[in-house]
């Protein structure tokens, strides 16, 4: 069936914001072993998630992610089925589980407060709200300036404050993939708030300094591996949750009318079965232990972040050059490496970038459905060398113009 095919491809110029391009080398790899792991005569998909294999892949992921970002001994690193979506109905409910886990009942129901600076941040905070919750929305950029062009509101509004006493955790998205805007630093809040971050489509792009977070996660799908799995990095005290079995336990959860988590995703029951209560996507975890392999072996962290900006410095430049004709709707400080967005002014011209782009073979420029415009997704897979060639082809088209 197999016959004449090969595992070989020439670089595909892709730039899709995910499921996204992946390593040549990696998916060749994983796909030796797909069909037989480590000499088993059986592929590692099709191993048992609670075997000593998979365990082996489980705990070396693990490492790797915690080498790479140099992760203080107080965290534990764990894996769930799903992606961003799942990430962010899960921190919800056990978070707000833990918080009166750890304070018990302080006689006021404590709210998770949202930054809204774009698609997945509001998709998130509508969910905890769904889920029950008194989430309230610390700043909307949009309410703010009218559109999503920032991480910060730049209206002369005064946030509230908050106490971390009535505060269950503060939450935000640090790389809003449709809208292209990125942090370039967390927040910064008053002392003892609990700090969640989406690093889904920019999850080990750059160094980050994991012990001003209580919880990071990521789908894996954008920047690091294949859809179907995401990655939690937990503070330990964050970890506990309220049992229903407990009357006085019970009695806070009644009160507060808070939601009890789904089993496949109560954090306290995944972390101690090592990320295998369910059956793990034991294939995609494994590709991205190769993932994080090849970031090892290639320097870590600081190259890939020098090699990030590099890409994006060039995509950006380009794109500046010609400011009658390409339209870039974030603002300078706040445009994101991982996902640029950008409008092109004339008539049908948007149209004949995407198709003479596709021409030359560069595929996945079109913007998301709900903003429209053009966006390409320059994650750790693509080459510096794809995106000079996509910056000539880009300066090509708009000198014509």
């Amino acid at each position: 069936m197999a016959s004449g095919r090969s595992l070989e491809r020439s670089e595909a110029h892709y730039y899709g914001a995910g499921p996204a391009l992946m390593p040549t080398e990696v998916l060749q790899q994983a796909a030796y072993d797909i069909i037989n792991y480590c000499g088993e005569g059986v592929g590692v998909g099709e191993i048992s998630h609670r075997s000593k294999l998979a365990d082996d892949i489980i705990n070396n992921t693990k490492k790797n992610i915690a080498d790479l970002l140099s992760i203080p001994d107080n965290y534990e690193v764990f894996f769930m089925q799903g992606g961003g979506t799942t990430g962010f109905s899960s921190v919800a409910t056990n978070l707000s589980s833990n918080f009166y886990k750890q304070n018990g009942d302080l006689g006021i129901r404590a709210k998770p407060y949202y930054i809204v600076n774009g698609t997945w941040s509001l998709k998130s905070f509508e969910e905890a709200k769904r889920l029950g919750l008194d989430a309230e929305v610390y700043y909307n950029v949009k309410q703010s300036n009218g559109k999503f062009d920032d991480y910060k509101t730049n209206s002369n509004k005064q946030l509230p404050k908050l106490n971390k006493d009535q505060v269950s955790y503060l939450y935000y998205c640090d790389n809003e993939t449709v809208n292209g805007i990125e942090f370039p630093e967390p927040p910064k809040v008053e002392s003892g708030i609990n700090i969640v971050c989406d690093m889904s489509s920019n999850f080990l792009s750059k160094k980050v300094d994991v012990s001003k977070y209580g919880l990071i996660f990521a789908g894996a799908q954008k920047n690091v591996g294949l859809a179907g799995l995401t990655i939690y990095i937990i503070r330990k005290d964050l970890i506990s949750q309220l049992n229903e079995k407990i009357d006085e336990e019970k009695k806070i959860m009644d009160k507060y009318h808070l939601p009890i988590t789904p089993i496949a995703n109560h954090f306290p029951t995944v972390i101690k079965n090592n990320s295998a209560y369910n059956t793990i996507p034991i294939f995609t975890l494994y590709i991205l232990k190769l993932v994080t392999d090849k970031l090892i072996a290639e320097g870590g962290l600081e190259n890939q972040q020098k090699l990030n900006n590099y890409k994006s410095e060039i995509l950006y430049g380009v794109l500046d050059k010609y400011p009658k004709l390409f339209d870039l709707p974030v603002n300078t400080e706040a445009r994101s490496n991982m996902n640029v967005v950008f409008r092109i002014n004339g008539d049908g011209l948007e149209s004949k970038f995407i198709e003479e782009a596709k021409n030359e073979g560069f595929t996945g420029l079109k913007g998301h459905r709900s903003v429209g415009g053009c966006r390409v997704s320059i994650y750790n897979a693509i080459s510096k060398q794809s995106v000079e060639k996509l910056v000539a082809f880009i300066d090509k088209f708009a000198a014509s113009q």
